[in-house]
């Protein structure tokens, strides 16, 4: 008797509506109409025998063993995708597709500076970047969604191989208005807790500036208000406080055009650890050590 196997297309579909939760937005990243995705789903259910998902006419609602096999779903899509890198990994280093997550604290001052290189000396790297906390990168790392996550240590993201790539200094910033004659570096006792303005929940900078300072009421008092580094520096230069920013952000001129001073921040563990992470036992792990090499240069 014949066996009938879900195709990767309908894992593809079913995937794709789990993790957008509906019809419109899950056929668009899977560039088919809305009216061919479900009908392939449909098939599946047909196929296997159970209902996956309960449609309503304003929620899509998985069913429990919908839920488990979108997960397994996940996990064979992702399976499926490393017999391709399998193939790239034995063929030219650094081609074809990469995806690469990268945190809002490294994107803007690290990439313009590793992008001119790769294009030059990687011609056949097609490499996709998407900027997001670190949570939302690692989550999607696990989840297949990236090859690779461009981020900060310490931090958990769980089962990775990680590559320290250097290390990046944190520093005091401040309005010149109100240190007119600063020392050469700032201890972390020198700073006023109702003064301090750093990144919102979600960004590990914020976690990494109150770890180096070693002082609990920072975490309690500290203003976390913007949503970028570039918000911030702009709160410091209009005189609402001051913040800490990483040497890459002041070293790229985040400064420029601003009365704003910044000196080293003098504590324990004052700086954080540039890294990049992928999936344990991955097939492209040639290549990501040699992205790696790449981005510690860049430094």
């Amino acid at each position: 008797m014949a066996t009938y196997l879900p195709t990767l297309k309908q894992l593809q579909y079913l995937v794709a509506l789990k993790d957008h939760g509906h019809f419109g937005r899950a056929a668009e990243t899977c560039f088919v109409t809305q009216s061919t995705m479900s009908a392939g789903i449909r098939e599946l259910e047909t196929l296997i025998g159970v209902t996956l998902v309960e449609r309503t006419r304003r929620v899509v609602r998985f069913t429990p063993l919908g839920d488990r096999i979108a997960d397994k779903a996940r996990r064979v899509l992702r399976e499926a995708e490393e017999l391709g890198d399998m193939a790239r990994a034995a063929g030219r280093p650094l081609s074809g597709e990469m995806r690469m997550s990268v945190i809002p604290t490294i994107a803007p001052f690290m990439l313009p500076r590793i992008l001119p290189r790769l294009r030059r000396d990687y011609s056949d790297l097609r490499l996709y970047l998407r900027e997001e906390p670190s949570g939302a990168a690692c989550e999607g790392l696990h989840h297949g969604r990236t090859d690779c996550v461009l981020l900060a240590l310490p931090y958990a993201c769980g089962e990775v191989t990680a590559r320290a790539l250097f290390g990046d200094r944190l520093y005091v910033a401040f309005s010149n208005a109100e240190l007119p004659d600063p020392p050469s570096t700032i201890h972390a006792d020198e700073i006023d807790e109702n003064r301090l303005l750093l990144l919102e929940d979600g960004h590990c900078l914020k976690d990494h500036a109150l770890a180096a300072c070693n002082r609990p009421e920072l975490r309690a008092e500290a203003m976390m208000l913007g949503t970028s580094l570039h918000t911030i520096v702009q709160m410091v230069d209009n005189g609402l406080g001051v913040t800490m920013l990483p040497q890459m952000a002041v070293d790229s001129g985040i400064l420029n055009n601003t009365d704003i001073s910044a000196r080293p921040l003098a504590a324990n563990h004052a700086e954080r650890t540039i890294a990049l992470v992928w999936r344990r036992a991955s097939p492209r792990e040639r290549d990501f050590q040699l992205l790696a090499d790449v981005l510690a240069e860049a430094r």
